[in-house]
């Protein structure tokens, strides 16, 4: 399974709520798609995506842990030091998933409400993993697909190549206990047995070196 991000460029709403005499701030909009081929040539069925943002729902937003940050990084998890909000809802739309998130009072979420309050263009997109098959064309992803944030993004129209790149060079596999974890690359095991490699070779020559001694 590949790391799949996706960018949506559609206006976010900002809202200001306040609650017990404190302010927040809210972002709204089109948080995923289905049925329709996006600009990286992927389709996501809308059963796949609706699995996807069910179990999201129950495994994160109903625990209050549906953290995401600013710009991808190129794993799965959140990194709470780096989360800039929360996302508090999903609903469908058609086939749109609109989404809502509270920014944060957090370090990376100030930055993100100081973007926002100057006007920034804010997008945002999702990241998960998940197998592509190719069919008449288009990348469709497939129903094994996990969504694990949903992320904003300062300039939605440049990060393309960069997320296509991630997207490319990372890997995962889900372990015995049905965590994803981070597979090695082709590169990394083609390392890991050479350098095992040249230690059983070391181990060898130490060993005939010792019969040699015992020999004299």
């Amino acid at each position: 399974m590949k790391l799949i991000s996706e960018i949506y460029q559609e206006p976010l709403s900002i809202l200001s709520e306040s609650k017990d005499g404190k302010k927040n701030m809210y972002i709204q909009g089109i948080f995923a798609q289905s049925e329709v081929k996006n600009r990286n040539g992927r389709m996501y069925p809308k059963s796949v995506m609706e699995s996807a943002i069910e179990k999201y729902n129950v495994d994160k937003i109903q625990r209050r842990t549906a953290l995401g940050e600013m710009n991808h990084p190129p794993r799965l998890n959140v990194d709470f030091e780096r989360a800039t909000h929360m996302i508090t809802e999903m609903r469908w739309d058609g086939n749109d998933v609109i989404g809502k998130a509270k920014v944060l009072h957090t370090s990376m979420g100030k930055l993100l409400e100081g973007l926002l309050e100057s006007g920034v263009n804010i997008g945002v997109s999702t990241r998960g993993a998940g197998t592509i098959k190719e069919s008449n064309g288009i990348n469709m992803v497939g129903n094994d697909f996990l969504m694990t944030a949903v992320d904003v993004v300062s300039d939605p129209s440049g990060p393309d190549c960069w997320v296509n790149g991630i997207m490319e060079g990372v890997e995962f596999v889900m372990d015995e206990n049905g965590r994803m974890i981070q597979h090695d690359t082709k590169e990394e095991l083609v390392e890991m047995y050479n350098k095992k490699k040249l230690d059983e070779e070391a181990k060898l020559a130490a060993f005939n070196k010792f019969v040699n001694r015992l020999k004299g």
